[in-house]
């Protein structure tokens, strides 16, 4: 939130990860997830509505922010996102990881990315490797007094468990958890976990448009928390 004591003092800078990432199989087909980018681009617009300076590193979609103080930086590939947050993440004071991000990528050779693969009867195999923990690597080189925001995106039966046992092997501050049938959809169910052991829930199902709002609240209080 503004700064009442100081008007027009930007409550900080605000890196968010959204989108996809897609993972070529050749210079025509690849490897993606359904994210739509519409909560990450939703958190985005109502952060700059607050004074926030905002860099959106925004994946595959149609989707971009309505509001122009916010900085779009394009990225398709995992490894494209890993160097634009080695040169965004360490000038923000909140960094928010919305982006669905692939766990895997095709080992292809440089080559194959030139051209496309010919349908053969007799079917294609494809070898898949790890793609790097972006969280983790920009743990690494986390400044004192910078926020870090991870998501969780499980099945139901497994939400809570999973973001409880990311929030720590990350070392975030916070963990939005939120089931499988929010990915690409207009509404969001969600449970906020803090690392001081803090939960917070979403009343019901809402809107990701009101989601945004909610959860830049939830930031502000932490960040005033902190100070």
């Amino acid at each position: 939130m503004p700064d009442p004591t100081h008007p027009g003092r930007s409550p900080g800078k605000l890196v968010i990860t959204a989108g996809p990432t897609h993972e070529p199989i050749d210079a025509v087909r690849y490897i993606g997830n359904r994210s739509s980018g519409r909560l990450g681009v939703a958190l985005a617009d109502h952060a700059a509505s607050l004074g926030w300076v905002v860099r959106l590193l925004l994946g595959p979609t149609c989707l971009s922010p309505s509001d122009s103080r916010v900085e779009v930086v394009r990225f398709r590939t995992t490894a494209e996102l890993e160097s634009a947050l080695s040169s965004h993440a360490p000038w923000c004071d909140v960094l928010v990881m919305a982006a669905a991000v692939a766990d895997y990528r095709p080992c292809i050779a440089p080559d194959m990315l030139r051209g496309k693969h010919r349908r053969v009867a007799g079917g294609m195999t494809i070898e898949l490797e790890a793609t790097p923990d972006l969280l983790a690597a920009c743990a690494e080189v986390r400044k004192p007094g910078q926020t870090f925001v991870g998501f969780a995106l499980e099945q139901r039966d497994q939400l809570l468990a999973s973001a409880r046992s990311k929030l720590q092997r990350k070392s975030l501050d916070m963990i939005v958890a939120n089931p499988l049938e929010t990915m690409d959809g207009l509404a969001i169910e969600a449970i906020v976990l803090t690392k001081g052991g803090g939960e917070h829930r979403t009343p019901g199902t809402i809107s990701k448009e009101h989601f945004a709002p909610w959860l830049m609240g939830i930031i502000a209080e932490h960040r005033h928390a902190q100070s």
